[in-house]
């Protein structure tokens, strides 16, 4: 069997999304897996040990350009690429339209998305000739995805946190270098959307605290956080040090290579966890359950609400209470001294 599984981006969602690859790779059927991705996430699929061949897409440039020569020319070529390949089977744990037109695009036969509330978009669901629930209840979003093994006829495996050992293996000699030195913390003081961002202040004063007690760290950074990441640096004091631009492949080796790694509710943390690296999430609006790292070296702090015990596309929930720099100190210092 010919499987295309389409999970586009972003990072920490496929991060969540590498078990069920392996879940869909030891089906007692043998099958062939593919996996579409955005161009920039490459680096997160190509080499899994489940996965047989990668597409890549750049939706987000054909969609500000849809008439543009560019843009038809790489559209052609993927869903030249695709049909050749011939799927019989098309997974789509993302639930968006971008996500359900590349679905579309596959050819295959049989084209299975998630069911109400589960996925994140309604129309998404024209694409699909079938849908499956995901977990029951507030389940964490990994728990949904494994629900999706249901497609080839395989029993849902239990809840399993995602490994990432084998992206380490292949990056693990590219952390970039700086003033630092082992053992070294990173913090990152960006995420993906402002009501996730913790206040610079507080980031400063967390960092500032761990390098008192003998970590290095290393203030971590995305595009558009280059100025969030130098204010947290200049405010933290001695100890305290900014990251140089990476790729992806480097910024794997450095959350790999960390003592401890603290951020919000955002991609770099979730890939850390899944690298073993003792890591901690800061959830301000929205809720862990569903979405926090998964692990034994991971811990939370939350002040988030909880969301209603029932399914949802989206881990969004609404803030209840503020979080202290010395909640997270206290929270950061008793997962280091397990």
């Amino acid at each position: 069997m010919r499987v295309v599984l389409v999970r586009l981006s972003a990072l920490g969602d496929i991060v969540h999304t590498w078990p069920l690859a392996c879940a869909l790779a030891a089906s007692e059927s043998p099958l062939h897996l593919s996996w579409v991705v955005e161009e920039p996430l490459k680096t997160l699929v190509e080499g899994h040990p489940a996965v047989d061949s990668v597409f890549s897409a750049r939706t987000g440039r054909w969609r500000r350009r849809p008439l543009a020569a560019a843009t038809r020319s790489e559209v052609a070529a993927l869903k030249t690429r695709m049909r050749e390949l011939q799927p019989d089977l098309a997974i789509d744990p993302q639930g968006t339209s971008k996500s359900a037109m590349v679905v579309r695009w596959t050819g295959a036969e049989h084209r299975i998305g998630l069911a109400r509330p589960w996925r994140r978009e309604r129309l998404a669901g024209l694409a699909y000739t079938d849908t499956v629930r995901g977990a029951k209840g507030q389940a964490h979003v990994v728990a949904t995805n494994l629900a999706m093994v249901a497609a080839v006829g395989t029993v849902i495996p239990e809840l399993s946190p995602p490994d990432g050992s084998w992206l380490l293996d292949r990056v693990g000699d590219r952390a970039p270098s700086g003033d630092w030195s082992s053992p070294y913390a990173v913090v990152l003081p960006g995420a993906g959307g402002a009501h996730k961002v913790l206040a610079a202040s507080t980031i400063a004063e967390v960092a500032r605290g761990l390098a008192a007690d003998g970590l290095e760290v290393v203030v971590g950074w995305g595009p558009g956080e280059e100025s969030r990441a130098t204010a947290v640096v200049e405010a933290a004091g001695n100890g305290v040090y900014i990251a140089p631009p990476t790729d992806l492949g480097e910024l794997a080796a450095l959350l790999g290579g960390a003592a401890l790694v603290l951020g919000g509710d955002t991609g770099p943390v979730h890939l850390a966890a899944s690298f073993g690296s003792p890591t901690l999430a800061v959830f301000l609006a929205s809720d862990w359950r569903r979405n926090g790292p998964l692990g034994n070296r991971t811990a939370i702090v939350s002040g988030a609400a909880d969301a209603p015990a029932s399914p949802s596309g989206t881990a969004r929930t609404r803030p209840r209470r503020e979080v202290s720099s010395a909640e997270i100190l206290e929270s950061a210092r008793g997962l280091l001294a397990r």
